[in-house]
């Protein structure tokens, strides 16, 4: 044997499969998955992508596996969720917000009433104070991804579909925001220093904010000359996108803020009606597929053992206080009670954003990542499955999706 793998010029024997052959076989089951739970189902392919990756976590293959996240796992969710935030972003109409006052305020009040509901809510089960905030502001923000994929999957369009990916950006801002100002806190009492702990905070938002305009105005500039349909420019696109996000990496500066004021500003600014290809072609859609692969992995037997009955009540809790912000004010900002709730559970998923906010916690305060892990990570994944199906059933209710057809084969 030893002679004709001498001859066959093997380095190893027996021969070993190598990371790319299994990165490559999770996207081919993440595909198939996906069509078969959308064809044979009706659910959302991402539903599919998800179950994948929570087959890879249950087999000790999750992004979680060795105890702290894996750095080459976290870059495609950065990667991915940046080019998902970059598109949310610029469906976002400020003249809209500025002339319907009531739905910015609902924004604002769906956001402080699920992070008073789940902060105090917590605290009356047991939770400590300072773990309940915690969860509290890691949840605020519902999940870009999720909202941005189905609805697109569905081609929403309406009231609630408008409503749900203006809210989900402004709360991913507050998310940010709150998380950022939980950062400095931390750093102030570990360290007593209030200078560092105010400067911190104001650099990453403002750092962020010029890293975006920048972003926004070459994008502006690239496309007033290519054209978005052609594949050269898209591949542009998505370097110009990139290499923000690098930036914003390099910086220490927000990966989520970036591309997402980015996609507000250049949608804002210019008076050109983009059209954009679906994340960015080819190449965006693998990095999309594998996000969702990742995220469903980010979860371990241990943490759902021991988070999963309290990670329910969070995420029922949440729930809750949306639910009750957005109806109360539906009428006010022009939609019915029906339309509130739909917009209240368009708003429950949480994943990607969730996990980001969690994994620089994770960096600068081990400890207290410690305590949070099985809350946080039970609540990922029990949204990966839920929150996909939640959007689907409540843009139904709203009356707004292309009803499912189903796709057999067709007759010789």
């Amino acid at each position: 044997m030893n002679d004709l793998a001498n001859f066959l010029q093997f380095t190893t024997w027996p021969p070993r499969l190598d990371w790319l052959f299994w990165a490559s076989l999770t996207m081919v089951a993440a595909g198939l998955l996906g069509e078969l739970v959308n064809r044979r189902l009706g659910l959302p392919r991402v539903v599919g992508y998800s179950v994948v990756g929570m087959l890879l976590a249950a087999l000790g293959h999750g992004i979680f596996a060795n105890g702290a996240m894996d750095l080459r796992l976290r870059l495609v969710v950065d990667l991915a969720l940046g080019l998902l935030l970059f598109e949310m972003g610029a469906r976002v109409h400020l003249r809209w917000l500025r002339n319907n006052k009531a739905l910015l305020w609902s924004s604002a009040a769906e956001a402080v009433a699920s992070f008073v509901v789940v902060g105090y809510g917590l605290t009356l089960l047991g939770v400590a104070p300072l773990m309940a905030l915690s969860c509290a502001i890691l949840t605020m923000a519902s999940s870009a991804a999720v909202i941005g994929r189905v609805g697109s999957e569905l081609k929403a369009a309406g009231q609630v579909s408008e409503r749900m990916a203006a809210l989900a950006a402004l709360n991913t801002i507050y998310g940010v925001l709150a998380h950022k100002l939980m950062m400095g806190w931390l750093q102030l009492d570990q360290r007593g220093d209030w200078l560092e702990a105010i400067a911190q905070p104001l650099y990453a938002f403002i750092g962020s904010i010029v890293v975006a305009i920048v972003l926004a105005r070459l994008t502006a500039w690239l496309m007033r000359r290519l054209d978005l349909r052609n594949e050269n420019s898209v591949l542009m696109l998505l370097g110009l996108v990139l290499v923000a996000l690098s930036v914003a990496r390099v910086l220490n500066l927000s990966t989520l803020l970036v591309p997402l004021l980015a996609g507000m500003v250049l949608r804002n600014t210019t008076e050109r009606p983009w059209v954009w290809p679906r994340h960015f072609g080819t190449a965006g859609g693998v990095l999309v597929l594998m996000f969702f692969v990742v995220v469903g992995s980010a979860w371990t037997l241990q943490a759902l053992a021991t988070g999963a009955v309290l990670a329910l009540a969070l995420l029922l809790l949440r729930l809750l206080g949306k639910t009750v912000a957005l109806v109360g004010l539906a009428r006010v900002s022009g939609i019915d009670a029906r339309q509130g709730i739909a917009l209240a559970v368009c708003l429950s998923p949480l994943s990607g954003t969730t996990l980001v906010l969690y994994s620089e916690v994770q960096m600068r305060h081990p400890d207290i990542a410690a305590v949070l892990a099985p809350v946080i990570l039970s609540t990922i994944a029990l949204m990966e499955l839920v929150g996909p199906i939640a959007v689907q059933w409540a843009l139904r209710l709203a009356g707004e999706h292309q009803p499912h057809t189903s796709h057999s084969e067709p007759k010789r």
